[in-house]
This record gives C-alpha cells, structure tokens and sequence, in this order.
C-alpha cells in the first residue's frame, strides 16, 4: 500500500503567504510548478522543516512530522528524507565514497530500506567512488548528491530544481537516472522545476502554484489539457499519452503503444534503454503536430490517425483555433488556422480524424 503524504499549511503575512491542502502520491515524481515566487521552494522547505509555517500539517504514511494544532513538531535532522539542492553541496575534502558513507550513517542498519549498493548501481556511480568532488563534471556531481540523499534511505526524496545549474547537455545526461528512480524505488519524490518539459517528462502529478495557493492539482495528463489552466495557451501545448507497450516492428524500427483512443506508432530515442512487450509508456503530443481531416487520407505519410470527436473550440485572438478532442477517452489538442476550422465546418460533438505528426516518448 502507498504511504501516501498529506500535506496542509495556513499562513498569510505581509510578504508571505502559504496557503494549502493537498494529497500526494505514495510513490513516482509530484512536480510543484509555477512562476518565480508562487512557493514551490517554501513549499518544500515546509515539509523539509526548514520554514516551520505555523499553523501546519505534513504527514508521511502513518507518521506526523508536524502537526502544530496537537504541539507536534520534528526538526529536519528527524525527519527521514533525502533533499537534492540545485547545487551538490559535497563535501570537497571527501571522495564520493566518503560523502555516499556519510549519507548511510544518518540511518541504524536496522531501518536502512535502501541498500547503498543498489544507489550506486541506481546512479551509475561505481566508477567514480574514490574521485574528488572537484574532478567530477556538474552532472556527476548531482547524481552523487542524490545517491548520498538516498543513502539515508529516506521516506521522501525532495529536490529543489536540481537541474537548474547544468547546461542542455548535462540535464539531457541525468534526466535517464530520474527515470530510473521511478521506476525501480517505491519512493514518492517532490520536484520543484520551472521548466514544463522536464515535468511533462517525470512528473505523473502536478501542483500548479501561484501566489502561495495551490491553482490545481492532478494528473499532469490531466492538467496539461484544461483550457482555464496557461499550459494549453502556448505553442508548447500538449496532450500526454498513458499507453502500453503492444509491440515493436523490428522491420521498420518502431514501436506500437495501445491506448483507448487505438494504436500510435512511434520512434524510440536514439539510445533509449531496451522496452519490453506489456510495459507502460507515456506519451506526449504537441498540439501543433496535430491536423484534422473529416475523412481518413488514402495516400499519407502520417502513420498515425486516430478517430477521435471534437470537445470544445477555442479561438486565441490570433489566426489560430485550438481544438480539443476526445479520443477513445484520452484528450488530445489540435492547432489548427481558424480558417481551417471554418472550412472544415468545425462543431462540438462533430467525429474527425487526428492526424498525428510528431510523438515524443517521455522515458
């Protein structure tokens, strides 16, 4: 059973207002987005017990680590979790192997849950263990920081924006082990990040904050579609995929996901890890990689069209419609020129075809 965090603080002040009650999830990656000051990393801090915004309640599983209406409060040092800063912060005078053994002696080996093995293995580190902070490169660094966070076998794992102080090359480079994480550790992980690809891509949940206050909160599938929410006004608009693996067509190197709306076939990335038949995969589709033919094409280079009926239309002040589009129970985004939903008579309710363009694999 997931040990699911519940998490509730109160606070208003004259520049500082924390306002919130969520539920999340006992394991995978919960995002905080929002804009620059909206609380994502006092939010954190909160749980952390760094800020202690009174009054509030953080409870992990079936423990209270604050609770000030009852007089409950645990410091930091007493909380078991594991928290990853935009910089590593190691220890210069130790080696890898030196900062890794300091995160494993916070914990008795009586509650350790995770082996430091299996977080070096996790993080691809083995290779590093008697080097210097200063002989590793940024992204080294942070995955040592995040295999000594998990050392201390933590119930949660926080990271505040640990991608924020790398290039494109780097964050490309340690994005895998994130995955990885999810994937093979029952351990729920709070992300805070302002860049949408990177939650799109690891964040199954997502808090939208502004303003201290909690905007919406959900499935990031679920999110990203909602028209009163920014995320589907931009040119990065995007409906995300939950499909599962039905097969891979070796002929022609593609991959065959089913979800409710029918089969989309796929590239894998260049270098991906091996996917197996019956294995779970998300998807995202951009909405302009998305256009509408009432009937399907008979002579095509798009490989995936998908029948699908129209939900809403909306117009944003420009020359573009932005459709929104049930298809077999997953919603879909289509931009389209308003001129081509005038000429294709477009309606609520009206059966058409997605034709799908592009599709990026989100692990």
């Amino acid at each position: 059973m997931e040990a699911r965090a519940r998490v509730s603080f109160g606070v208003t002040a004259e520049a500082f207002t924390l306002d919130v009650d969520l539920e999340l999830p006992g394991q995978g990656v919960t995002a905080f987005f929002g804009p620059s000051g909206c609380g994502k990393t006092t939010l954190l801090r909160a749980i952390a017990g760094l800020e202690h915004p009174d009054p509030g309640r953080v409870r992990v599983g079936g423990d209270t680590w604050q609770d000030d209406g009852a007089g409950i409060w645990l410091p930091t040092h007493k909380r078991p979790l594991g928290y990853v800063f935009q910089e590593a912060s190691l220890f210069s005078h130790l080696s890898v192997q030196g900062n890794l053994d300091f995160g494993l002696k916070r914990v008795p080996t009586s509650e350790r849950r995770i082996a430091l093995d299996q977080a070096i293995e996790l993080l691809g580190i083995g290779h590093l263990l008697y080097r210097r902070p200063a002989q590793l490169s940024g992204g080294e660094r942070q995955r040592v920081a995040i295999a000594r966070a998990l050392a201390s076998s933590p119930r949660l794992l926080l990271m505040d924006e640990p991608l924020a102080a790398l290039d494109a090359a780097r964050k490309t480079e340690l994005l895998p082990y994130f995955e990885r994480l999810q994937r093979e550790l029952a351990l729920p992980i709070l992300y805070v990040s302002h860049s949408l690809d990177e939650v799109v891509r690891l964040a199954a949940h997502l808090v939208l904050l502004k303003s201290g206050r909690v905007l919406a909160a959900g499935s990031t599938g679920n999110l990203l579609t909602r028209l009163d929410l920014p995320f589907a006004l931009g040119e990065n608009a995007s409906a995300v995929i939950e499909g599962e693996l039905a097969g891979i067509d070796t002929d022609w190197g593609l991959l065959q996901v089913r979800f409710g709306g029918g089969m989309i076939q796929c590239v894998p990335v260049g270098g991906s890890r091996p996917r197996q038949v019956g294995e779970s995969l998300r998807l995202r589709i951009l909405a302009r990689d998305v256009s509408l033919t009432l009937s399907p094409a008979p002579d095509t280079s798009i490989l995936n069209v998908l029948p699908a009926v129209v939900k809403s239309l909306t117009e944003d002040g420009t020359s573009q419609t932005l459709v929104t589009l049930d298809s077999g129970g997953t919603t879909l985004l289509a931009r389209v020129t308003r001129k081509s939903a005038s000429m294709l008579q477009l309606a609520v309710g009206q059966r058409v075809f997605a034709q799908v363009k592009g599709v990026a694999i989100l692990d």
